[in-house]
C-alpha cells in the first residue's frame, strides 16, 4: 500500500480524535465511581450513573457521525459509497443500542442488584 491517505482513513483520525475525550471522561467516572464504595451494588450504580449521563450524548454523537458518512459516501465512486453506507448504518446500528442500554440502564441495575442481594442471602 502506497503512504497515500484515503478519505476513510481521514474521517477515521477525525473520529478517533472527536471520542477520545468522552471515552476518556466516561473511564474517569467509572473510575470516580469505584473509589466511592468497594461493593458490587456501588459499581452497578456508577455504571448506570455512567450511563445515563453520557449514553444520549453519545447516542445522538453517534447519530451526527454516522450522517456525516453517509454524506461522504454521496460524493465517493460506487465501490466507496458502498463502504461508507456500510459504516454509517453500522454507526446507527451502534447508536441505537447504545440508547436503549441507556434508557434501560436503571431497570438493568436494579434487576442485577436485586439478582446480587439474592444470592448473598441465599449463601449467607
Amino acid at each position: 500500500m502506497s503512504g497515500k491517505r484515503t478519505v476513510k482513513d481521514n474521517a477515521f483520525e477525525v473520529l478517533k480524535h472527536a471520542m477520545l475525550p468522552v471515552f476518556i471522561m466516561a473511564l474517569l467516572g467509572l473510575h470516580l465511581s469505584s473509589a466511592a464504595g468497594t461493593g458490587i451494588v456501588s459499581q452497578l450504580n456508577g455504571i448506570k450513573g455512567l450511563l445515563s449521563d453520557i449514553g444520549p450524548i453519545l447516542s445522538g454523537v453517534l447519530f451526527i457521525i454516522a450522517g456525516i458518512f453517509y454524506a461522504l459516501g454521496q460524493i465517493m465512486p460506487p465501490d466507496k459509497r458502498a463502504n461508507f453506507h456500510t459504516a454509517a448504518i453500522n454507526i446507527i446500528i451502534g447508536a441505537i443500542v447504545l440508547s436503549v442500554l441507556s434508557v434501560a440502564s436503571s431497570s438493568l441495575a436494579l434487576a442485577s442488584t436485586h439478582l446480587l442481594a439474592n444470592l448473598s442471602n441465599s449463601t449467607g
